[in-house]
């Protein structure tokens, strides 16, 4: 009932679009069937069994000492395929209106592979060196002319900051610059906190996230710079049941570059952050001071750095590679409690991804190799892990794409 009801919505939109008039907004309709074979040399963290993959597991001995998740495992899915919607309206307050809505079929859970799912919604208003963005779409951590061009859906995940976000957001044009502000709230990627992973300890904060970023963008070269600030609640009664209201922030930025030169693109991006869960990177935030008579929590956040770079050639045949590295710094305070993070024992993960793409018209053919190495270990009070030792997948993945 589910997938007819969807499939009743997308007729009526295209059913739409086919029918408009100049009373009513332009749409077009575009997207992509997509579907991914891939083999994993040992057991992975990932999403939507194994689709969206993270680091490898660490290693989970038997009784006769052997590791568990060394076991290998193939799979093959069409989720990601999506349809997106586009719509160009007319002046409103004399802007440019205009629109997008798109979904895809990752599902909201595990239990909902195959499931479709929102990824963007929003309505823009654009001036001649003004726009604003109200609705749901790429966090402005993501930056959307510079994001790594692996084949896996994970982008670049945990190096590259992953998450769309409900949002208003204000870009203002200066010649070549642009200068970008945003309030945002979470939900296809959340926080984790006492009651696992949810938006409710942003949304108890009262507070949105803020971002602001200065970008600089040519035809051959882009950067920028951004900072982020995070406020979170992550109880309103403590153990104890008594109220309150202790928050932990975190403050982040980012710096990025690309160049397009003689058939090469070339991009490069470093992140230092604290209380990066949201954005599917390393860190969180943990415990620092626990009052035994009332409950009462104080928190410290984790530290985090990221820096990747890709490099790719070409057009119809298109070779290319990925390299990242993030590293867990650990806290300021000394830790005595739990932790909010999705892993906490994790040092380091390296990465590097060679990759070809073929295009053939509509039709596209890609191959790839990703390498992720992850350093577990012992963490000491302060939040960092020593006495490592390194655990190594080997993902090997082919897509194949037919765009509309």
């Amino acid at each position: 009932m589910k997938k007819f009801f969807v499939l009743w919505v997308l007729s009526a939109i295209i059913g739409f679009a086919q029918n408009t008039t100049e009373n009513t907004p332009e749409i077009k309709i575009s997207g992509f069937v997509k579907s991914d074979f891939f083999f994993d040399s040992r057991q992975v963290a990932t999403f939507r069994e194994g689709h969206f993959l993270l680091y490898p597991l660490n290693e989970l001995l038997d009784v006769n000492g052997e590791d568990i998740n060394a076991k290998a495992s193939f799979n093959a899915l069409s989720i990601q395929s999506r349809v997106t919607a586009k719509l160009f309206g007319p002046e409103v307050l004399g802007a440019k209106s205009g629109g997008l809505i798109e979904g895809e079929f990752f599902g909201t859970s595990d239990a909902d592979v195959n499931g479709f799912r929102l990824r963007h919604a929003y309505v823009t208003l654009n001036w001649e060196n003004t726009g604003l963005l109200f609705g749901q779409t790429w966090h402005p951590m993501f930056v959307t002319d510079v994001f790594p061009q692996v084949v896996s859906f994970n982008t670049g995940s945990p190096f590259q900051p992953f998450s769309r976000n409900p949002q208003i957001r204000l870009t203002q044009s200066f010649d070549k610059f642009n200068l970008i502000a945003a309030l945002l709230t979470q939900r296809d990627v959340t926080s984790n906190g006492p009651a696992g992973f949810s938006s409710s300890y942003l949304r108890n904060n009262l507070i949105p996230s803020a971002h602001l970023q200065l970008q600089y963008k040519s035809e051959s070269f882009v950067t920028g710079a951004g900072v982020d600030y995070k406020s979170l609640t992550p109880r309103i009664s403590t153990t104890k049941n008594y109220k309150t209201n202790e928050t932990v922030s975190g403050l982040s930025g980012l710096l990025y570059a690309k160049y397009v030169f003689s058939g090469f693109t070339w991009m490069v991006e470093g992140v230092y952050g604290q209380n990066l869960t949201d954005l599917l990177m390393l860190g969180g935030y943990a415990v620092s001071a626990v009052d035994t008579a009332t409950g009462y929590e104080e928190y410290t956040p984790l530290n985090v750095y990221s820096v990747w770079t890709d490099l790719s050639y070409g057009k119809d045949i298109q070779p290319g590679i990925f390299i990242g590295y993030t590293r867990n710094l650990g806290a300021d305070n000394k830790i005595v409690g739990s932790y909010s993070t999705r892993v906490s024992n994790i040092d380091k993960i390296f990465r590097i991804t060679p990759r070809v793409i073929f295009n053939f018209s509509k039709v596209r053919f890609a191959v790839e190799t990703e390498f992720t190495s992850t350093s577990y270990g012992k963490t000491d009070e302060f939040g960092k892990v020593n006495d490592t030792k390194d655990v190594l997948n080997i993902r090997g993945l082919m897509a194949v794409y037919y765009f509309f």
